[in-house]
């Protein structure tokens, strides 16, 4: 039976991140790129076969976030996931992309000067918000706080607060409770307590 590696403590102070925090653990077949535009907070977890590239840009991770496997950030404009925030599986979020309308040759292993315009801009994930399986996440977008968007769904805008989404391109269906913080306050009291 195989099961998941994590790095050590040691092994993460030897990456290099800009900023780690507390219990953070990142699988041991998790792809890490440009380290040092890379802050994670405390309490998250990042799944096998993950890949965090900020070689350009960068990409900050708050409190408890989760980041499951198979996913894809792509860093170039800047990403950032705020506390609570989480992915599911085979999720990918571009803030950056080549420019499809002819003008560059798309091609990564063509020289820069030939495929030098890029389109996006930062995504900014917010509090509260989880994001299904399989979902494609194109910038510039803001997920506002405590949205929820549904499997295979495709963002390419900004999303209001407190929305459930889905679809491609997603749309909004209807309000998400907020329930949920109150069990915030709860935790963050018992994570105080404990220290």
């Amino acid at each position: 039976m195989l099961q998941s590696k994590y790095l050590t403590e040691n092994d993460l102070k030897d990456f290099g991140f800009k900023a780690i925090g507390e219990n953070v653990r990142i699988s041991s077949d998790a792809r890490i790129y440009g380290p040092e535009n890379i802050s994670i907070g405390s309490n998250v977890r990042i799944d096998d076969f993950v890949i965090l590239a900020a070689s350009k840009g960068y990409i900050t991770l708050g409190n408890f976030v989760h980041i499951t496997r198979n996913s894809h950030l792509g860093g170039a404009k800047g990403i950032v996931m705020h506390d609570f925030s989480s992915m599911g599986a085979n999720t990918v979020i571009y803030s950056a992309s080549d420019d499809y309308t002819g003008d560059y040759i798309t091609n990564q292993v063509v020289p820069h000067k030939f495929s030098a315009h890029h389109i996006g801009g930062p995504v900014i994930i917010g509090r509260h918000v989880i994001i299904g399986s399989a979902c494609t996440i194109i910038g510039p977008s803001n997920l506002g706080e405590g949205c929820s968007v549904g499997a295979m769904s495709l963002i390419m805008k900004d999303l209001q607060p407190w929305g459930i989404y889905v679809g491609i391109p997603a749309k909004r269906l209807k309000e998400r409770k907020k329930g949920l913080l109150a069990l915030e306050k709860e935790l963050l009291k018992e994570q105080n307590t404990d220290v």
